[in-house]
């Protein structure tokens, strides 16, 4: 049997050689979807968050959407909008990721 070869025909030097390229290949992928923003909006465009690196980058509220008796709207609309942008981001990683892998992994990504 050659080096590097295993029983059944694998061989091992080729097998770590695509390991570190997938490995390589993520790292990058992860860089690029890690700097990418996403943006949603709730009420009308009344709240729009903005996330980036799974995290709110910015929060924009109108002055309209302040209403002093119904605090309770502006935090629904608050939270609608950052609930969205933060599944914008995280279901385009686990496709880009899925895309890398062939769909190894299970969504652990």
């Amino acid at each position: 049997m050659r080096p590097g070869r295993m029983p059944g025909g694998f061989n091992i030097n080729e097998m770590m050689k695509q390991a570190q390229k997938l490995q390589a290949d993520m790292e990058k992928k992860q860089a690029e979807l890690a700097a990418k923003e996403y943006t949603a909006t709730a009420g009308g465009g009344a709240v729009t968050a903005i996330v980036c690196d799974s995290k709110v980058k910015t929060l924009t509220i109108s002055p309209d959407a302040i209403d002093p008796d119904d605090a309770e709207l502006l935090a629904d609309m608050i939270t609608a909008a950052v609930n969205e942008a933060l599944t914008m981001c995280k279901d385009e990683a686990t496709r880009e990721m899925s895309k890398l892998t062939g769909g190894v992994g299970g969504g652990l990504l």
